[in-house]
């Protein structure tokens, strides 16, 4: 049995960091159904590149593809009267309400969580924004960038005299958003345990990208000294952590920050005099930096790997994501998998991620293929009791 089995989530959100939220609930068993609007629905199914209908008998983005398997999805509109009446229904039956939308937005519909919990007050809402509820910016539009530069995270990418540098993965979206969610509704259902009730659950990206700060955090209340770009150990200001260049061109990553692991580095490649030397200033970082790289640019990428395997130290390729998704050890871990299903040619095949989250008892599953927009509308409605002539009257009118 599945560790969320019996949890039925309604899921209104769009994008990415709902969507990997619910993706990972799902894939423990959670019945996740996908609540759409009759006009477009989520616009993540558009997005370019588009499986073609022979791969999953339907026109769908290859990234909706990924972040969606293992769950339903209904039209619904729930600016409609009998919209409304039906997502109130769904609620009745149902353990968490998920939306993204700008603080407000539910309550003018008449679906907030003060509504919902009259009808449910076992319902764990969950509202997933920006900004949050309040504050002086609960109502600015934003995205990962903005959460990023507010938070003082995106201030410190970059090289030591260059411009702030975007990371290759929506951070504050991810981290700071999506993670946070589901340790916010997994904590509410642990709670409802104990009182019987549900509650309001608040995630803001920026408080969750702030909070990704905990060692700089630390580190500023306790000396008052601001971390820059290029000049921490951790961020490109030290030759013991950081990026070089081979002689083919492509790069590797140094990453001995321990004593043992410099020191081993050290005597690999001969230069036992830069021992003593792993957190001298950042003048002298420089230098052996460049020391280093004219080092790393005598050999090609692969035979520095293959060298390296016999020290005791952190040096690995970087690679493009094409490698990465091949590397003997994301493969073994599982993290690259295939999901098999009959469509209307025959059998179907489509590449997923595979499940991060490893547990000995009650792993979680790549189930069910990612759904058309719209395709449990009806079978979700006839498990709420309407009728076949009340399921064609919404149909036909666009309630659903």
């Amino acid at each position: 049995m599945l560790p969320l089995e019996g949890i039925k989530i309604i899921d209104l959100t769009r994008l990415l960091p709902g969507e990997y939220c619910t993706l990972i609930l799902a894939d423990f068993g959670a019945e996740v159904i996908k609540v759409e609007d009759t006009q477009r629905g989520d616009y993540a199914r558009w997005e370019h590149p588009l499986f073609s209908d022979t791969m999953i008998d339907d026109t769908i983005s290859a990234y909706f593809a990924i972040l969606n398997r293992n769950k339903k999805s209904m039209k619904l509109n729930l600016k409609d009267p009998q919209g409304k009446n039906i997502f109130l229904k769904l609620v009745e039956r149902a353990d968490v309400v998920f939306e993204s939308f700008r603080p407000g937005v539910m309550d003018r519909l008449g679906v907030g969580y003060a509504d919902l919990s009259k009808v449910n007050p076992r319902i764990i809402y969950c509202a997933l924004t920006g900004y949050g509820q309040d504050g002086p910016y609960r109502d600015l539009p934003g995205h990962d960038i903005n959460y990023l530069a507010i938070a003082g995270i995106l201030s410190m990418q970059g090289i030591k005299r260059g411009k702030p540098i975007l990371s290759g993965i929506q951070v504050a979206d991810l981290a700071g958003g999506a993670h946070m969610a589901i340790m916010g509704i997994l904590l509410a259902l642990m709670a409802r345990e104990k009182t019987g009730f549900g509650q309001f659950i608040d995630i803001s990206m920026l408080d969750g990208a702030v909070s990704l700060l905990a060692q700089h955090a630390g580190n500023f209340f306790g000396n008052g000294k601001e971390p820059r770009r290029g000049e921490l150990n951790l961020n490109g200001g030290f030759a013991c952590y950081n990026v070089y260049r081979a002689k083919d061109g492509k790069y590797l990553v140094l990453a001995a920050l321990e004593d043992k692991f410099w020191a081993e580095f050290c005597r690999a490649v001969g230069r036992e005099d830069l021992i003593a030397q792993q957190i001298v200033d950042l003048d002298e970082q420089e230098k052996i930096i460049e020391q280093l790289q004219e080092i790393f640019a005598t050999r090609n990428c692969d035979d520095w790997v293959e060298f390296f395997k016999k020290y005791d130290t952190c040096v690995t390729a970087v690679k493009e994501l094409k490698d990465a998704f091949i590397d003997p050890q994301v493969l073994h871990r599982k993290m690259v998998q295939k999901l098999t299903y009959s469509g209307k040619d025959g059998e179907k095949t489509i590449f997923q991620l595979g499940v991060p989250i490893k547990m000995s008892d009650t792993p979680g599953t790549i189930r069910t293929r990612p759904p058309k927009y719209g395709e449990h509308t009806a079978e979700i409605l006839r498990d709420l009791g309407y009728s076949a002539d009340e399921i064609g009257v919404f149909l036909q009118r666009g309630t659903c």
